[in-house]
């Protein structure tokens, strides 16, 4: 079976003519396409599913690039994003790669180059992702999606998982009811909706142990923050 055959490539790119280039070679590489030609559209599919990388246009209808790149590195900081651009100054290619793009080619470009920095990407991910995440005596075991503390497994929903392994990567710092809204459910929800606050509480009930409450902190007019110790 060919390695890439089960890795998903999310194509973000407003071009028809360009997609449908992108669509047959990334597919006759191996890979899983999926395309989308709008910005707003775009995030929603980067934030919700799990791509192993994205290709993304900065020129989109409805959301820059720019702003989808900084959501996904926020939401999504593992996933490469790979910048297609006409846009080839200097300042534009520096500015792409500081706003979190693992790389960045100009258009136009060889598809055969482009499948190859796809591969090298997804390789560098693979060898730099971590498969366990700790806080703590908390552990969260991302590929067989088991939770313990203090070696004892904590069972939890899909969505608690999620929960719970995001707020592992970014632990110590303060995140946002709606960065954790866009990361974990995947699509923007009414800004007064307390569903956030609701998986918070079942988490907290499921982590504690006696005299041990939960590491997951309410920061005040922010959302929260998970830390080591409780």
């Amino acid at each position: 079976m060919n390695q890439a055959a089960e890795q998903r490539i999310l194509v973000i790119e407003d071009e028809p003519g360009i997609v449908d280039f992108l669509q047959r070679g990334l597919q006759t590489a191996g890979f899983a396409v999926e395309a989308v030609g709008d910005g707003i559209e775009g995030e929603r599919l980067a934030l919700a599913d799990r791509f192993d990388a994205i290709v993304l246009d900065l020129m989109l209808p409805g959301r820059g690039g720019l702003e989808i790149l900084a959501a996904v590195r926020r939401a999504r900081p593992s996933v490469p994003v790979i910048v297609l651009s006409a846009l080839g100054e200097l300042d534009d290619r520096v500015t792409g790669l500081d706003a979190g793009a693992v790389d960045y080619l100009i258009k136009p470009f060889s598809l055969t180059e482009l499948v190859a920095r796809v591969r090298a990407q997804l390789r560098a991910a693979e060898q730099t992702a971590p498969s366990t995440l700790t806080a703590g005596d908390i552990e969260v075991h991302l590929i067989t999606r088991r939770t313990t503390r203090g070696g004892t497994t904590v069972p939890l929903s899909n969505t608690e998982f999620e929960l719970l392994a995001y707020l592992m990567r970014h632990r110590g710092q303060a995140v946002s009811r709606l960065q954790i809204l866009a990361a974990v459910w995947g699509y923007d929800h009414d800004p007064a909706t307390n569903i956030v606050d609701v998986y918070v509480g079942y988490l907290r009930r499921k982590l504690r142990t006696p005299g041990n409450p939960a590491p997951i902190h309410t920061v005040r007019s922010v959302g929260y923050r998970l830390d080591a110790a409780g």
